[in-house]
């Protein structure tokens, strides 16, 4: 589970690019996070997983603080980042083995994981290619791969479908829908508001730091007393901020 209590950033100017953000995301569910360009979608994401520093507030990742504890939390989750342009010196194999070692996956398990899942977003076949050799999809690949290789909890995507072709983007959507099943976490941004609704337990939408709406799509029919899909409520929503 992952609780973000009260959690403010400010940029320069003294604007507040997030404001008092409360948002829980519970086991067992995927959770599409929203918002237009600008909203606060990434910078709660990296402060979420430690990237970017936390003004006011806490956040806590199965109990452990990203500020206080970050080593703890960081072992528990994956990330994918909206931009996977990383590590492009090194092989495709490289990488994966780099990763692997950084979270102490063992050799037999690494490479039954590795082979699983690149042969998956069909890769396999690339892994002694440098990366910067990579199509655009090639590289969400790898770093795909190399998130879900030490097998986190929690995941936590920015993006993640983007430059993905229609069965690597399947084969992911997939795999999120059988992680949470398992009861694990899924919580990742997307600007595919179709996906979003097809594939989501629970929705949350920022806009202008602030938290507009959050819960499932039959509490958002209810809520604002409509049959409209995901796209025409959220436009409607942040059209109004």
């Amino acid at each position: 589970m992952i609780e973000i209590n009260d959690v403010s950033k400010h940029f320069a100017g003294n604007k507040r690019a997030i404001d008092s953000l409360n948002l829980t995301i519970p086991d067992g569910k995927i959770v599409g996070f929203l918002g237009p360009n600008g909203a606060g979608k990434s910078t709660t994401i990296k402060m979420l997983t430690g990237i970017l520093p936390i003004d006011e507030g806490a956040i806590t990742i199965d109990g452990y603080d990203i500020a206080k504890n970050p080593l703890e939390a960081k072992k528990i989750f994956g990330y994918v980042p909206d931009h996977p342009d990383m590590f492009l010196r090194l092989k495709g194999i490289e990488y994966l083995n780099f990763i692997g070692d950084i979270y102490d996956v063992p050799k037999n398990i690494r490479r039954e994981r590795i082979e699983k899942l690149t042969k998956q977003f069909d890769i396999y076949y690339d892994l002694d290619a440098y990366i910067q050799t990579y199509s655009h999809g090639m590289r969400q690949k790898i770093i795909v791969t190399g998130v879900l290789l030490h097998d986190p909890d929690i995941w936590i995507l920015d993006e993640p479908l983007t430059g993905l072709d229609p069965k690597s983007a399947y084969t992911l959507k997939e795999m999120m829908r059988q992680h949470a099943s398992e009861g694990n976490t899924v919580f990742f941004s997307s600007h595919g508001l179709e996906v979003v609704e097809q594939l989501c337990d629970i929705v949350a939408i920022i806009n202008n730091g602030k938290l507009i709406f959050y819960g499932d799509m039959q509490e958002m029919r209810e809520q604002f007393q409509t049959n409209q899909s995901l796209e025409e409520v959220f436009l409607e929503l942040t059209n109004d901020e």
